[in-house]
């Protein structure tokens, strides 16, 4: 059943930018030190090679990890969001976010929707759901759902409250060449309101964006 989709409210500007951002793991360079500054509405890709920090640069903008040095500013509507803070302003879909066995696909949106305080969670997750095809798999444990399925869960999870800023890390992962044309589709119509991060490699994903980041890292964590 089709579920009609409520007006959106009107998505606060957001921007972000990078000064000299860097990380490490150890001995081991997760980020090599780069800058940029982007202003959505807009969608840009960030690609380089594998462990050249793409993940780590991601997870920072959402406010999850903190950097080693350099600084990365979110700010929304005018007004400069601390890291601890983001969660209420980012959605990030990425391969780790992982989800209760034992719920529902819906039971597991719920969960979120209700820990984030939203005001109609039952709406906000049959529109989730319908966004990203799983409507007829609802009720179907997350033990059910194949891993693209899972894959289309995470980002009904990423906008489920409808953020400002979008985070997708490899976001056709798992995804066949429908999975592939919904993600075109949900990109094309988010960065018209907000502002979307794409971390991929894959050139059909990258060309999504308006912009591209090329993290120029070494690669594989090399020690620096």
């Amino acid at each position: 059943m089709s579920v009609a989709l409520a007006a959106a409210p009107a998505t606060p500007a957001a921007a972000c930018e990078a000064r000299n951002l860097a990380h490490r793991y150890g001995a081991r360079s997760a980020l090599e030190p780069m800058s940029f500054a982007l202003a959505g509405p807009m969608a840009a890709a960030v690609t380089g090679p594998n462990g050249s920090g793409k993940t780590t640069l991601l997870r920072i903008v959402a406010g999850l990890l903190r950097p080693q040095s350099g600084a990365c500013a979110l700010v929304i509507g005018g007004r400069e969001v601390a890291p601890g803070e983001r969660r209420r302003w980012v959605g990030y879909a990425g391969p780790a976010l992982a989800f209760y066995d034992e719920l529902s696909a819906a039971e597991n949106l719920t969960f979120a929707a209700e820990t984030r305080g939203l005001a109609r969670p039952r709406q906000a997750v049959a529109e989730a759901l319908e966004r990203v095809g799983l409507s007829a798999r609802a009720s179907d444990r997350v033990t059910a759902l194949s891993s693209g399925m899972v894959q289309r869960l995470r980002l009904g999870f990423a906008l489920l409250h409808r953020p400002p800023v979008l985070l997708l890390d490899e976001p056709g992962s798992h995804l066949d060449e429908e999975g592939r044309a919904l993600v075109a589709r949900l990109v094309d119509e988010e960065r018209r309101q907000a502002l979307v991060l794409i971390a991929t490699n894959d050139e059909r994903e990258w060309r999504l964006a308006e912009q591209r980041i090329e993290l120029r890292g070494r690669g594989l964590g090399h020690p620096a």
